[in-house]
């Protein structure tokens, strides 16, 4: 049996389009073992409609606990998405200290006090490159300011498809050696098919990178609707297979365990 898990759930306490009740039958009827609700929290760009407000965080906590009580047939599991911003690490830190979290998911928007994935006019008449290297950078901070548990959608800078002029595997490389030194896993993320991008986070062609380098991994939706919950898993499971891995990771009170991938059943 393939023990599928979904961490990376957005719920109506931000940007989500419905309550965490909702989400329950669908990820029963994609054959999910455990999910897990996972809020975007800003620390660095206040007053964000997209974000949660930081006040809420322990009603929020509060109403994963009760959901997962009374909902038996899956494991619930409570997390955070937080934005990451060079300078704001003890903040951060601060902010996460005592919460009752299962994982803590940490992600890369913003460039400066723009967000990367708002629009293509971000893109436009810029240097590319200049982009992807001031992107990845943002992301190597991240993982080694040992805040997070799991970083998001790794690559987000792909989202309006803008390309640097060489060859990326660098920054893949990179990503993977710094995963591994810092014990972070990371995700694929199906909901770049959602998007212009129209294709998995992280590209495809470097997962093998990953893998070589024996990083930590998990599948996940990053579910805004409750009928994305394990969205496009069984593609996500084909391409972790086929890149090598052969187990996944899995996350309770902030500590991370792997269980075997038993790709045959797919």
């Amino acid at each position: 049996m393939l023990y599928r898990t979904d961490y990376h759930i957005h719920t109506s306490f931000s940007d989500g389009k419905a309550s965490p009740e909702e989400y329950i039958s669908h990820a029963i009827s994609a054959g999910l073992n455990e999910i897990g609700f996972s809020e975007h929290l800003n620390l660095g760009v206040p007053g964000q409609a997209w974000c949660m407000d930081p006040g809420r965080v322990n009603e929020f906590i509060s109403k994963i606990r009760e959901v997962a009580k009374k909902n038996t047939d899956l494991k619930i599991r409570t997390g955070l998405e937080v934005d990451y911003f060079s300078g704001k690490e003890e903040l951060i830190y601060d902010f996460l200290r005592d919460l009752d979290l299962d994982y803590v998911i940490g992600s890369v928007h913003y460039l400066g006090e723009k967000s990367v994935d708002n629009s293509p006019e971000f893109y436009e008449n810029r240097d590319i490159d200049e982009i992807w290297e001031s992107y990845f950078s943002k992301v190597y901070e991240a993982i080694e300011s040992g805040l997070f548990d799991i970083i998001g959608h790794i690559d987000l800078v792909r989202i309006y498809n803008f390309k640097p002029a060489g060859d990326p595997e660098k920054h893949y490389i990179r990503l993977a050696e710094k995963l591994k030194l810092h014990d972070v896993a990371m995700e694929i993320n199906t909901n770049g098919r959602n998007r212009p991008l129209g294709d998995f986070y992280p590209d495809r062609r470097f997962l093998r990178v990953f893998c070589e380098r024996n990083v930590d991994i998990c599948v996940n939706s990053d579910a805004h609707f409750p009928a994305r919950v394990g969205q496009y898993f069984d593609e996500a499971y084909k391409l972790l297979k086929e890149s090598g891995f052969t187990q996944m990771a899995v996350f309770s009170k902030r500590e991370k365990y792997m269980v075997p991938a038993d790709f045959t059943v797919l």
